[in-house]
């Protein structure tokens, strides 16, 4: 008997959201870690946190990791007609350009079979490798490398 009034209740959760009127009955509980007390709806935007102004490479904290990228992409086209990164870290022009080339892992299926150019899972870069900045880690990082714990 009870679960009879499930659907019901399912039906009226949905009414009323599209009403608009679930939204404000849960918008004072969305809080988030890091901002503290302040609500997720009225907290500001952050400003972005200045380039690191270095082309030295970072040290990768675990394999696999993606490289940071050391320089500015703004203004960077990213589509499905146009990667700019790769007009300098393609396999063909990054002799020419001085840039690491792209890894070859990037040129894999899933199935980890090698393809003649970057696979589209990874032609969009900027899913996975971010600018380095300047900026601060927003909560502390207890990370400890695998070769730096004891051995048993």
């Amino acid at each position: 008997m009870r679960g009879s009034h499930l659907p019901s209740l399912i039906l009226l959760s949905l009414i009323l959201a599209t009403a608009g009127v679930a939204p404000s009955l849960g918008a004072e509980r969305l809080y988030d870690r890091l901002r503290g007390d302040t609500a997720i709806d009225r907290t500001p935007p952050s400003p972005l946190a200045p380039l690191e102004k270095s082309e030295r490479r970072r040290t990768r904290n675990y394999p696999e990791q993606p490289p940071v990228i050391p320089h500015s992409v703004a203004g960077y086209e990213i589509s499905v007609r146009a990667n700019r990164c790769l007009s300098c870290h393609s396999r063909r022009r990054s002799a020419a350009t001085g840039a690491p080339m792209v890894s070859v892992s990037h040129f894999m299926d899933r199935d980890f079979q090698v393809l003649s150019d970057i696979s589209a899972r990874r032609y969009f870069c900027n899913q996975c490798h971010v600018v380095q900045t300047s900026a601060r880690p927003p909560v502390t990082n207890d990370f400890t490398d695998g070769a730096d714990l004891p051995r048993q």
